[in-house]
């Protein structure tokens, strides 16, 4: 019975472990330090199994194990390291207290507000609370220019539509790899969105590693039928990643989070 359990709890950490690493990530903006905490909630759970039964649903168990976790270490972001982890600090030391992490479980991992509630140890209204407050925070925090690289035209004016709405400007849409490079090279973005599969069978990530090659760090948010495929544990992998079909909440979500975290010059407050 006890080789059961474990298979059972193996089991259960493995299903939800890339969307944990994925959410850890997406806090620290950095995918090292948010792998290490990561990796600090797994060797809780196997030092202490029956921290996933606190809760009915295996999922908002993990999670409110990371929370204690994250919540234990002052809830740093990545080392300032330069970059967007600089930028970082002192962005987020402007932000209402666990307003990201509400925001993120709620529309990025998909949690209801009771469920969000229940991982951050507070109560449902105090959870759409801190989620209103961080999209305003962080909406008006900076503006900057988007650069959507996808091929179909339809998903491609909506997302456009989304981040004009919030005030950013797109600059182009790119349907290739060779494409996106091109406009990337005519006018640097402040932000990528990028599908992973473009119209001539070129591939979004490799036409996001040339322009980063190019021009160093810019922000990245991949939206994509198939998140398997960049949450592969390997290096690297998007701090900002987004599930087809998705929702105008998630995309607003991302977008003013890696903005957020942008250093670029010519983002604005």
């Amino acid at each position: 019975m006890l080789a059961q359990d474990t298979v059972d709890l193996s089991a259960t950490v493995a299903r939800h472990l890339p969307y944990l690493r994925r959410y850890s990530r997406a806090l620290t903006g950095n995918q090292t330090s948010g792998d290490r905490y990561a990796v600090a909630v797994l060797e809780a759970v196997v030092a202490e199994p029956d921290l996933l039964a606190q809760h009915d649903d295996p999922k908002v168990a993990l999670f409110a194990v990371f929370h204690s976790v994250w919540s234990s270490s002052g809830a740093p972001v990545a080392e300032a390291e330069g970059g967007l982890a600089s930028a970082a600090q002192a962005h987020l030391a402007r932000l209402t207290h666990n307003s990201r992490e509400a925001l993120l479980l709620n529309t990025i991992e998909g949690f209801e507000l009771d469920q969000v509630a229940a991982i951050m140890g507070s109560d449902e209204a105090e959870a759409k609370h801190l989620v209103e407050t961080a999209i305003r925070e962080m909406e008006e925090s900076v503006r900057g220019s988007v650069l959507v690289i996808e091929d179909e035209a339809i998903i491609a004016m909506d997302i456009a539509a989304i981040v004009e709405g919030m005030g950013h400007r797109v600059t182009d849409n790119a349907r290739t790899h060779a494409e996106a490079v091109k406009m990337a090279a005519a006018e640097r973005p402040d932000l990528i969105l990028a599908d992973i599969q473009l119209a001539d069978n070129s591939s979004g990530v490799e036409a996001v590693n040339e322009i980063l090659a190019q021009f160093g760090d810019i922000p990245v948010i991949f939206i994509t039928a198939f998140p398997e495929r960049l949450l592969t544990g390997e290096r690297p992998e998007p701090a900002f990643l987004i599930n087809k079909p998705y929702t105008e909440e998630q995309v607003r979500s991302a977008v003013s989070q890696a903005m957020f975290f942008s250093s670029t010059d010519s983002l604005r407050p």
